[in-house]
């Protein structure tokens, strides 16, 4: 397993939460994710055999909100 800490801007309130952590935590190879709304973190835990980060980052960029590390 790896552990990610993403910066994500955008997300504002709850319903971006469950967008992020909805989407991210239903792809195939994603252990866990939790979202640290007030620091703008998205903190994932994933197998990298299975998804990539890349991946990821492209999930959270389609609910909308910018990746930016």
């Amino acid at each position: 397993m790896e552990h990610i800490t993403l910066t994500v801007k955008g997300m504002s309130c709850g319903h971006c939460v469950k967008a992020v952590e909805g989407s991210v935590g239903a792809l195939n190879g994603v252990e866990s994710i939790e979202v640290h709304l007030d620091a703008g973190k998205v903190e994932v835990e994933f197998n990298p055999e299975v998804v990539s980060l890349e991946t990821i980052k492209e999930t959270i960029d389609d609910q909308g909100y910018e990746v930016v590390s």
